[in-house]
């Protein structure tokens, strides 16, 4: 892979030219590409698909809520080594067998340059982002135990998520391009479709992105589905083969739509889908 190299999506994955401005800016500055967007919206698997298009290995780091910025450098088991030097363990003298890499250790270290993913950053205690400034920053850093610098050979693309749990720090920010991707509209998410089902019906898509769009605007639902849950749908309408007037004559205000389980993932959205049925039944 050459610098030069320009993300231009790939046959997999329909990227709007507003996120492939901000992929090649974040690359041309040297900067980490902050994306943040509703679930379901292709954060995660952006970075798979700049590795593919490049050409370059991919590294994921999926953050939890008790992952610790260290844990992204290296790990040093002291128990372990300590409990080898008891045993008399041969292996206990060299203090490298007790550290274990981190995904930024291997980003830095990588022969080529990589695409390194930092999944969900928000997951993570508040101090999460400011302690890998500096590292983010110089693209170094120092192991104690060994007395070693390790600094990248490569800068890595880094492509850090967020679903907006938390309030990111204002440090963190500044040092990131931010993008946030916005809900596909109709013409990409037919796209999207055409890309998962070639040659699907056009008509059985058109009926069954109006009854997920109007879902979508439906007040007071706790989670809208997403583009994966569309997808999803799509799938099982066509393993079972509903017939298309039941789709056509739906009307998502006074019914449940067919196999809706795929789109509707939580009691309380079902509920009130069910309420509006009954009161849209009462009323006729």
């Amino acid at each position: 892979m050459t610098d030069t190299k320009r993300f231009t999506g790939t046959k997999d994955y329909i990227a709007t030219d507003d996120l492939k401005v901000a992929v090649n800016a974040a690359v041309t500055l040297e900067r980490p590409l902050l994306v943040k967007g509703e679930p379901g919206t292709g954060k995660t698997v952006l970075a798979e698909q700049i590795a593919k298009a490049m050409g370059a290995p991919l590294l994921q780091w999926h953050i939890k809520s008790t992952t610790k910025a260290h844990q992204g450098l290296y790990e040093y088991d002291a128990v372990a080594r300590l409990r080898d030097g008891q045993l008399g363990e041969e292996r206990a003298r060299d203090v490298k067998n007790y550290i274990k890499r981190g995904k930024l250790w291997d980003a830095f270290v990588a022969d080529q340059r990589p695409v390194l993913l930092i999944d969900e950053i928000d997951k993570a205690d508040i101090e999460f982002p400011n302690d890998l400034l500096q590292e983010l920053d110089r693209m170094e850093f120092f192991v104690y135990e060994t007395g070693e610098t390790i600094k990248a050979d490569h800068r890595p693309i880094i492509i850090i998520t967020s679903n907006n749990e938390k309030e990111l720090p204002d440090a963190f920010l500044r040092r990131c391009f931010f993008h946030y991707i916005n809900f596909p509209d109709e013409g990409t998410m037919n796209s999207i479709i055409d890309v998962h089902f070639p040659g699907i019906k056009q008509r059985l898509v058109a009926n069954a992105m109006k009854v997920f769009y109007e879902l979508r605007e439906v007040p007071g639902l706790k989670k809208k589905p997403s583009t994966s849950e569309l997808l999803d749908w799509i799938k099982l309408l066509l393993a079972e083969d509903i017939d298309l007037e039941t789709l056509r004559e739906k009307d998502v205000r006074k019914a449940i739509p067919p196999l809706h389980g795929a789109l509707l993932k939580n009691e309380q959205d079902i509920h009130m889908f069910e309420r509006l049925a009954f009161l849209a039944r009462r009323e006729g």
